[in-house]
């Protein structure tokens, strides 16, 4: 079957010729992708975190007053401080008690106050977090559903779980983070800085000189931890998709006897994420706290000399106490800050993966009073297909295929027969020529009731671990239960369906365990029939069931005639035998087309040596 190419990694591909190797191995892919994410990651991030934000502006705005309110409490209380000293603990006047005690009730009351409103408005940006999280995940999930199937292509399924699930809840740190602990961070060293200036300006530059300090230390940390920031994300994606593709295929990864080697593979990775992290963790630990510790002491040592060069008087000493207790409040938010760096640096990454997700381009089908197919008839001219930037793997093909018919679709492996499916159920786009259906471009017809009136029986069928009804339904929400029960039967599933304990309202469990291949086969073929498709398309329906299935899938097929166009690519020969007509596909192109008989009598015809060859192996067997 030729399918396009992927690199998507499975428990069956090859694994690493031992430990060496495998901790040897490059994360090349992830390791370029981290270097992207991270030259843009605060800029993506930003800009994804004020979109998210656009619903909340208001309570954003209204938070934002309440911090502000907090902050002026915050300043209040040495400005409170320093007029008790000077005014009635250095020159001893203790005759005006209720004065003093309405002073200390007003710092008890200011600092109280400051923390009230801002635990509440901690808990009002923590709902707005989750509130952005929740809406942040269903565009991601609605976005990649949309996203075409080359995307697919390319993508490993553990990537993008992590994606749609880790990434995104990162972003709620971010949210918590960037809205709460540096907007409320900022607007008290704006304020505590103003309250310093009203004082006293040239102590307080000296103050102010911890600021830009701050500011460079953390530009500094930015340019060394992002990349490494970056890298750890992208490693611990693969690491999740690993983990994902061997404990799906447990069966072939123990039976072929390389759990040691996709072990010493897992902690290669394993170890380069831990590497990653060391990187940043070690910039943490050198730039961060440590460092603003040693400021903070420095501009403390600053501070006292200039109080020292001036005349003390009694007056300065209330002064020094509000500059004291101004500079370790402008301190703890500098370290709050610090302290929340690093985290703060990992959720921005984490947002411009997200970022990077829905920027990719996702094409709108046709939607709304676009026309749509009115019987199935199928003209190919001229279509070539390929995949990236890679040779034709669809040579220039031209077919006919009028309303009600039976066609049958065969040749060997990368013949081009999936690549030719792919065309017509629109996951991609033909390099030239037209695909016309009844008339119209195939391009042309509206997305919704073109899912309805073309439909696909796929070679492994996707069971959900729910209800026989949701599992015929999926998600089509306008089908009844007796559309479903019609399709069921015209699948020759009903019986099964209504001998089960709870009939259609059993449960299926994962992967639809509780029935046989053949009867998950059946199924899937029942839900296609559910839309009252005019095309359907079987993708190698019956290469994986027992004989008295096909037969049943084969009368269901023989009832469809003439009022469904069925295209069946066939691993089965038997199954297409009585087709009105059978293409032959050969490297890409059309060799041969005709009934059965017709082409049986083609001597050394593809058709022929395939059906030879599958009588030989029958015998054989």
């Amino acid at each position: 079957m030729n399918k396009a190419p992927r690199l998507r990694r499975s428990a069956s591909s090859p694994p690493p010729e031992g430990a060496d190797a495998a901790r040897e191995r490059p994360v090349a892919a992830s390791t370029e992708q981290a270097k992207d994410i991270a030259r843009s990651s605060s800029r993506d991030a930003m800009r994804l975190l004020w979109r998210l934000a656009g619903p909340e502006w208001r309570s954003v705005a209204v938070g934002t007053a309440w911090l502000v309110l907090a902050a002026l409490l915050d300043a209040l209380g040495p400005l409170l401080g320093k007029h008790f000293i000077d005014e009635y603990l250095i020159p001893g006047r203790f005759d005006n008690l209720a004065a003093m005690g309405l002073l200390l009730a007003g710092i008890f009351i200011s600092g109280s106050a400051a923390s009230l409103v801002r635990y509440a408005q901690l808990a009002r940006m923590a709902g707005i977090a989750k509130r952005a999280v929740l809406r942040l995940r269903e565009q991601v999930y609605a976005h990649v559903l949309q996203l075409p199937m080359r995307f697919f292509d390319t993508q490993i399924t553990g990537a993008l779980v992590s994606r749609v699930t880790n990434d995104t809840e990162a972003v709620n740190q971010l949210y918590r983070q960037a809205l709460y602990v540096m907007l409320d961070s900022t607007i008290v060293i704006l304020g505590l800085l103003a309250a310093m200036a009203w004082l006293d300006w040239r102590l307080m530059l000296i103050v102010a000189v911890l600021a830009p300090a701050m500011v460079g230390i953390i530009l500094v940390y930015q340019r060394l931890s992002s990349p490494a920031v970056a890298q750890a994300r992208a490693l611990k994606s693969d690491i999740n998709a690993q983990l994902a593709e061997n404990l799906a295929g447990m069966a072939v990864l123990q039976a072929s006897g390389a759990a040691g080697r996709f072990g010493a593979r897992f902690a290669a990775h394993n170890e380069q994420h831990y590497g990653a992290r060391l990187k940043d963790l070690r910039a943490n630990a050198w730039l961060l706290r440590p460092l603003l510790d040693f400021l903070n002491v420095l501009l403390m040592v600053a501070l006292i000399q200039g109080f020292a060069s001036r005349s003390m008087g009694a007056i300065e000493v209330g002064l020094l106490y509000a500059f004291l207790a101004y500079l370790a409040r402008v301190t703890e938010p500098l370290i709050n800050i610090t302290l929340q760096f690093g985290q703060l640096q990992q959720s921005l990454i984490a947002a411009a993966r997200v970022d990077v997700l829905l920027r990719e381009p996702c094409p709108l089908p046709p939607q709304g009073d676009a026309p749509r197919m009115s019987a199935g008839h199928l003209q190919l001219d001229a279509v070539r297909a390929g995949y990236g930037d890679g040779p034709d793997v669809l040579q220039p093909l031209s077919i006919d295929i009028p309303p009600g018919s039976l066609i049958g679709l065969v040749g060997h492996t990368g013949s081009g027969k999936s690549t030719l499916l792919g065309l017509l159920l629109r996951f991609y786009a033909p390099r030239g020529g037209s695909i016309r259906v009844d008339g119209l471009d195939l391009a042309e017809l509206a997305e919704g009731p073109l899912r309805l009136d073309l439909a696909l029986v796929p070679q492994e069928p996707q069971l959900l671990a729910a209800s026989c009804w949701d599992n015929l339904r999926m998600g089509r929400a306008e089908l009844s239960e007796a559309q479903l029960v019609a399709a069921a039967r015209a699948a020759h599933l009903h019986d099964v369906l209504a001998a089960l304990p709870q009939g259609y309202d059993s449960l299926l469990g994962e992967g639809g365990i509780m029935l046989s291949t053949g009867q998950k086969q059946l199924l899937a073929m029942a839900r296609a029939l559910a839309g009252s498709p005019k095309i359907l398309l079987l993708d190698e329906a019956t290469a994986n069931i027992d004989s008295a299935t096909e037969i049943r899938l084969s009368e269901a097929l023989a009832e469809l005639r003439g009022r469904v166009t069925v295209i069946a690519v066939a691993h089965r020969l038997s199954t297409i035998r009585d087709a009105d007509r059978i293409l032959v596909l050969h490297h890409g192109q059309l060799v041969e087309q005709g009934p059965h008989e017709a082409l049986m009598a083609i001597e050394g015809g593809v058709y022929q040596r395939l059906v030879q060859l599958q009588q030989l192996a029958g015998d054989e067997a």
